[in-house]
């Protein structure tokens, strides 16, 4: 899936270990606004170390960008909990077509 938007909010990186391997881990989440009337806000998460780090090098609040995802849902002691589990995001590309405009002329050539 894809949404284009405006960040409006980078929220606090959380790091932790897992208790199952031991390994360290580092998430970050991010709020994205679009123009859309209704339901226009999501909250994207980014996990993974290199991924949050090029993500909060390249990207800041207020910037326009493109954010591809998975809706991912998972089940914890009968709850269930859904994520929008953001794997690229990139500025937007937001050119504006030009139009040609012939003039007129008298002119026979």
């Amino acid at each position: 899936m894809k949404v284009t938007g405006k960040i409006e909010n980078i929220l606090e990186t959380k790091t932790g270990t897992t208790k199952k391997t031991g390994k360290d881990w580092k998430k970050t989440s991010f709020l994205v606004k679009t123009e859309e009337e209704y339901n226009n806000l999501y909250c994207f998460e980014i996990f993974g170390e290199e991924k949050v780090d090029k993500f909060l090098q390249y990207n800041s609040k207020g910037d326009v960008v493109d954010v591809e995802f998975n809706v991912i849902t998972n089940e914890w002691k009968g709850a269930y909990y859904t994520a929008l589990s953001a794997w690229k995001v990139f500025k937007a590309d937001h050119k504006q077509e030009e139009t040609v405009v012939e003039e007129e002329s008298d002119l026979p050539f």
